[in-house]
């Protein structure tokens, strides 16, 4: 950690988002019907009335409003540098050098919102939605060189592995869009996760990365103003506009966040993305194999997900979350402590992920087993 920092600025990042999309998501809740941005039931949803969709939007101007704001700032620096923390102002200058990356980020990000908000509305084909991903994803990593390096010395397969990491966490987090809080929660409690990574552990020598967690922070705090109207019984749903931004932005969060220094690799905490996104990803793997076992397509909606499974083991809805959000917190936690360990005590944490989810997974084949029987 640096210890020049005042680090009790760093909550205080997530409270303009937090703000900015709670106001934004009760308008979109008194506006929603009037632009078709409606969530009709039916059998393979859990809520019984129409729910607005749409929040997602809310999530996306609590980032990009912040951060526009936060641009207009650093460009007037020398008006506003004198205002801030004496520790605090060396930094306005790096981020000065770091907005041309962060608006890509934003700009491809809201591409996809704006797929996600079309699908809401008027329905897409999955092709096409899958196939809009892939060319976002691999627009940004070549472009920008976002991509995991992960010690393997061939390009083509680390730009490759990164687009299909970047679709997948958008797909995930669009699965487990399926529960009150469910999907918002758990990007919630991984982001937070990737927050203590790279501020408390100084992996690198250079010291804790700042400037990804202001962009975790921020993203954060527009979740958490979401949240205040998705909580149990949810007043509005993030939609697919939110759940392609969410995805889209926790995946590139964990590209730009650097897992071990290069002078001294500690190689296997690499895999700390992996670890820290085991839920969603858990649930898209589940979901795949539960459907293409049954003979029918990976892309049909259905009531197979993490927390539907749960549901059939005689949970509540908002327990079934909870579970999610306890195991999505465990993973987190294990992956911190990736650094700190040998090789030995990485396998450890690996096996102790697999167990966990064997163990959730053999609980949930038992309730289906039970309910088709």
């Amino acid at each position: 950690m640096d210890a020049a920092f005042p680090y009790w600025i760093l909550p205080l990042i997530l409270l303009p988002s937090l703000l900015i999309s709670w106001l934004t998501v009760i308008f979109l809740r008194r506006h929603a019907d009037k632009w078709g941005l409606l969530d009709q039931p039916d059998d393979r949803k859990v809520h019984t009335t129409p729910i607005p969709l749409g929040g997602g939007i809310g999530i996306w101007f609590g980032v990009i409003a912040t951060f526009l704001m936060g641009s207009v700032l650093v460009m007037f620096n020398g008006s506003v540098t004198q205002w801030l923390p004496e520790q605090m102002q060396p930094y306005v200058v790096g981020i000065a050098g770091q907005l041309a990356d962060l608006w890509v980020l934003l700009i491809a990000g809201t591409v996809l919102m704006l797929v996600g908000l079309v699908d809401d509305i008027r329905g897409l084909s999955w092709k096409l939605r899958l196939a809009i991903q892939f060319l976002v994803a691999t627009t940004c990593v070549v472009s920008q060189e976002w991509y995991f390096t992960a010690f393997i010395p061939y390009r083509i397969i680390t730009v490759g592995c990164t687009v299909f990491w970047i679709v997948m966490l958008i797909n995930s987090f669009n699965m487990l869009d399926n529960m009150d809080a469910a999907a918002g929660g758990v990007a919630v409690i991984c982001s937070i996760a990737l927050v203590f990574y790279v501020v408390l552990l100084g992996v690198t020598s250079e010291g804790p990365q700042l400037y990804v967690a202001g962009l975790l922070l921020v993203f954060i705090g527009a979740l958490l103003g979401f949240l205040i109207h998705n909580k149990p019984p949810a007043k509005i749903f993030m939609g697919d506009a939110g759940s392609y931004f969410v995805g889209f932005c926790i995946a590139v969060a964990t590209i730009l966040t650097t897992y071990t220094d290069g002078e001294n690799p500690v190689a296997h905490a690499v895999i700390a993305p992996l670890i820290i996104m085991a839920v969603p990803i858990y649930d898209l793997l589940t979901v795949v194999v539960i459907r293409l076992s049954d003979g029918r397509s990976p892309f049909q909606p259905d009531k197979s997900h993490f927390s539907h499974r749960l549901v059939e083991l005689g949970l509540s809805k908002p327990r079934a979350v909870l579970t999610m959000f306890l195991v999505t917190a465990t993973t987190g936690i294990s992956a911190l402590l990736l650094p700190q360990v040998n090789l030995s005590g990485a396998i450890l944490i690996v096996v102790m992920t697999v167990c966990m989810l064997t163990l959730v997974a053999i609980l949930e084949n038992t309730a289906r087993n039970k309910i088709n029987s």
